[in-house]
C-alpha cells in the first residue's frame, strides 16, 4: 500500500485484503433504486381510487372507508392551501388516537406540507419548544387537545384548525373537494419532520422527505406481502417515528389499519392488542418481550416486527415469526432487518434493506475486519435530508460517503460488526445516547433540565442496568443545601413540566460528593444503585390489609426482600414495564388499579390511598 500511495497518510492506506473487502461490501444488497414517481398523498389517493368502499381504519368501533377518508383529507388539505401552505412548509399537529388524527396526517400530505407530530401528554413547555422550533404555518388539534395548548398557541398567534369543529362544518356546508393539486410538488419535497433527543438540551427535528418513506414502502408491502384487506396495527405515539411505518405501508396497500383510541397506558394497549385479528404488527421491543412473557397473543398474526431497543430473547412456539429492526429516524426508521430464530441471545439486527447500505469503520473511515467492532454509518436513499435549521449539526452527522462520491451517510453513533453471514450484531453506544423502552434519548437533556432546578447544584443522569434487561433512567444529583425528604418528588414534578414522561428518571439519588478515579474525574461506575440503602425515608410497616397486600406484590414483582409503606417503587427498581405486571398483580387481587396512578403516587402508603379512593368513586 505504502509503495502505490506513498503520500497518503498512514491512517487513509488500504490495507485489507481485497478479497475481504469485496466480502464486507458484498453485505450490502442496494442496487441503485429506481427514484419513487409519487408522493405518499397521491399513492394513497390511488388506492382509495381503487378500493374506495374498503376500510381503512378501525378505531374504538369506529370505521373509516377510503372514499370518506380521502374525501375528509381533501376538504382539510384545501383549508390548509387557503393559509398559503407551501412544499416543505410545516404543519403541527396534535390529535389523539382517532379517525381525525389519520384525516389530518393525510391532509398535510396532500397539502404539500411536512407533518410535525406533538404527542398530547407532551408538557406545555416541551410543546412551545417544538413549534418554536419547527415554525409551522397551522396547528391542527380536535376536542381533546383544544383547551391543553389553548395558552401555547395564542402566545404564538398561529392559525389554529379543531379537526372536530372542521367536521361538524364540513358536513353541513362545504360541498365535496377533490384532490388537490399543488404545484410543483414532487417526492424530494418533505414528509414529516419528527424531533429527538438533544445533548445540549434541544431536541433536533429530522427531516424527511417522501421519497425515503416510499422505499420504505415499497420494502415493507414486498417483504411482508401486505395487499388489499391486510390487516395491521398502530401502537406507537405519533412522535415516534415507528407510527409512520405502522400507517403508510398499509394504507398505500389498501390495508386496514386498526388503532387503539385515545391516549391509552402500556397495560390497555396490550390488552387491545391480543384482542385484534391482525397479519402483520410492530410492537417497541421491552413491551414485545413483556407480552411474551405474559402470553395470550394474537393467533391470526403472522409476523411481529420488534424494535427500537436490544432484544434479549425470543421464546419457543409463537404463532407467528418475530422479525427484529433497526433504525435511527435519520434513515427513516428501519434500515436493518431481520428474522429471528427463537432461544438465540441478543439476536442479530439483520441485514441491510435493499435501498440502503451498512459500513462498519474505524475512526478514520476504512472498513474494519469481519467479526472486529467499529461505528455503524448508513447510506442510501433512505438517508434522510438532514435536521431541520441545524446545518452544522448537519454536516457533523450527514457525511460524505467515500465509496459513493457524490452521496451521503449518517453517522449513527452505534457500535457494530459484521457476522460471516452478512448480519449485523448491535454492541452499544459511543456517546452518552441511550435507548429506554424503546425511546432514543441524550442524557445530557436531562441534566441540562435538572440544573435549571434551584436546588440542584450539579447532576448527572445514567441508564443503569442492574437486573439484565431492565434498564432504566436513574438520576444523580447533589443539591445547592441540605436536600430535603421530598427531592425526588419535587424533580420528577419539575421535569415533567419539561421532558416528555420517557425522559423522566425513575429514581433519584441525593448525593454529598462525586465519587472520582485517581484521576480526579468523576467515576460513573462507583455510582451506587438507588436501592433500599438510598431510601429517602426509614422503614415503616403496612398500616392495612390493603397496603399489606400491596407491599407483598411489590416484594414479589421487584424480588426484595421487605418493603414498607413509604418505600418508593421506582426507588426500588421498577420501571414502566415493571408496574405494567405490578398492576396486573394487583388486580388479580380483585382490586382497581392503573399505572398512571403509581407514577402519580409511587409509594405503598400513597398508592393505596389512591386505590381506595377510586373504588369508591365506582
Amino acid at each position: 500500500a505504502l509503495e502505490q500511495a506513498p503520500e497518503l497518510p498512514l491512517s487513509q492506506l488500504r490495507v485489507m485484503p481485497e478479497a475481504e473487502r469485496r466480502q464486507l461490501l458484498g453485505f450490502n444488497r442496494a442496487r441503485a433504486p429506481s427514484e419513487p414517481q409519487h408522493t405518499i398523498a397521491t399513492m394513497v389517493e390511488q388506492q382509495a381510487a381503487r378500493t374506495p368502499d374498503a376500510i381503512a381504519l378501525e378505531c374504538a368501533g369506529e370505521q373509516l372507508r377510503y372514499a370518506e377518508l380521502n374525501a375528509r383529507a381533501n376538504a382539510l388539505a384545501h383549508r390548509l392551501l387557503a393559509l398559503g401552505v407551501q412544499p416543505d412548509d410545516r404543519v403541527a399537529i396534535c390529535v389523539q388516537r382517532s379517525p381525525a388524527l389519520l384525516v389530518g396526517l393525510l391532509a398535510i400530505l396532500k397539502a404539500g406540507a411536512a407533518y410535525v407530530p406533538l404527542e398530547p401528554r407532551y408538557p406545555a413547555e416541551r410543546i412551545r419548544c417544538l413549534l418554536d422550533d419547527s415554525a409551522p404555518r397551522a396547528v391542527l388539534v380536535h376536542a381533546a387537545t383544544r383547551a391543553m395548548l389553548g395558552e401555547t398557541l395564542r402566545a404564538l398567534s398561529l392559525p389554529v384548525i379543531d379537526l372536530d369543529l372542521d367536521l361538524e362544518q364540513r358536513q353541513t356546508s362545504t360541498p365535496a373537494a377533490g384532490n388537490p393539486v399543488v404545484a410543483g410538488l414532487t417526492p424530494a419535497h418533505l414528509a414529516y419532520v419528527i424531533y429527538t433527543s438533544g445533548s445540549t438540551g434541544q431536541p433536533k427535528g429530522v427531516m424527511v422527505e417522501h421519497r425515503q418513506l416510499a422505499h420504505l414502502i415499497h420494502w415493507h408491502c414486498t417483504r411482508f406481502g401486505l395487499q388489499p384487506g391486510s390487516r395491521t396495527s398502530s401502537v406507537a405515539g405519533l412522535s415516534f417515528d415507528a407510527a409512520a411505518w405502522e400507517l403508510w405501508p398499509t394504507l398505500c396497500a389498501g390495508g386496514c389499519v386498526l388503532m387503539p383510541a385515545g391516549e391509552c397506558e402500556v397495560d390497555d394497549v396490550l390488552a387491545w392488542w391480543r384482542a385484534q385479528e391482525l397479519d402483520v404488527s410492530f410492537l417497541p421491543t421491552p413491551l414485545a418481550e413483556h407480552a411474551f412473557v405474559a402470553g395470550s397473543l394474537p393467533q391470526r398474526l403472522t409476523h411481529l416486527l420488534v424494535g427500537g431497543d436490544r432484544l434479549r430473547q425470543v421464546p419457543v412456539g409463537l404463532p407467528f415469526t418475530v422479525h427484529n429492526n433497526y433504525g435511527p429516524t435519520e434513515t427513516t426508521v428501519v434500515a436493518t432487518s431481520g428474522e429471528v430464530m427463537p432461544q438465540v441471545l441478543h439476536p442479530s439486527i439483520g441485514a441491510p434493506l435493499p435501498h440502503l447500505r451498512a459500513y462498519v469503520l474505524d475512526a478514520h473511515r476504512q472498513l474494519v475486519p469481519l467479526g472486529v467492532v467499529g461505528e455503524l454509518y448508513l447510506a442510501g436513499a433512505g438517508v434522510a435530508r438532514g435536521y431541520l435549521g441545524r446545518e452544522r449539526l448537519t454536516a457533523e452527522r450527514f457525511v460524505e460517503d467515500p465509496l459513493h462520491p457524490g452521496e451521503r451517510m449518517y453517522r449513527t453513533g452505534d457500535l457494530c460488526r459484521w457476522s460471516d453471514d452478512g448480519r449485523l450484531a448491535y454492541v452499544g453506544r459511543n456517546d452518552d445516547q441511550v435507548k429506554i423502552r424503546g425511546r432514543r434519548i441524550e442524557l445530557g437533556e436531562i441534566e441540562v433540565q435538572l440544573l435549571a432546578h434551584a436546588q440542584v447544584r450539579e447532576a448527572v443522569v445514567l441508564a443503569r442496568e442492574d437486573v439484565p434487561g431492565d434498564r432504566r433512567l436513574v438520576a444523580y444529583v447533589i443539591a445547592d443545601v441540605a436536600a430535603p425528604a421530598s427531592l425526588d418528588e419535587v424533580l420528577r414534578a419539575h421535569l415533567r413540566q419539561l421532558l416528555p414522561e420517557a425522559m423522566v428518571p425513575e429514581a433519584f439519588v441525593a448525593l454529598e460528593a462525586w465519587p472520582l478515579t485517581a484521576n480526579g474525574k468523576l467515576d460513573r461506575s462507583a455510582l451506587p444503585a438507588p436501592d433500599a440503602a438510598h431510601r429517602l425515608q426509614g422503614y415503616e410497616p403496612p398500616a392495612d390489609a390493603v397496603e399489606q397486600t400491596l407491599a407483598e406484590i411489590w416484594q414479589a414483582v421487584l424480588g426484595v426482600e421487605r418493603v414498607g409503606r413509604h418505600d418508593n417503587f421506582f426507588q426500588l427498581g421498577g420501571h414502566s414495564l415493571l408496574a405494567v405486571t405490578l398492576v396486573e398483580r394487583i388486580r388479580q387481587e380483585g382490586l382497581e388499579a392503573d399505572v398512571r396512578t403509581l407514577f402519580d403516587q409511587p409509594t405503598v402508603s400513597a398508592y393505596a390511598a389512591a386505590i381506595e379512593r377510586l373504588e369508591i368513586v365506582l
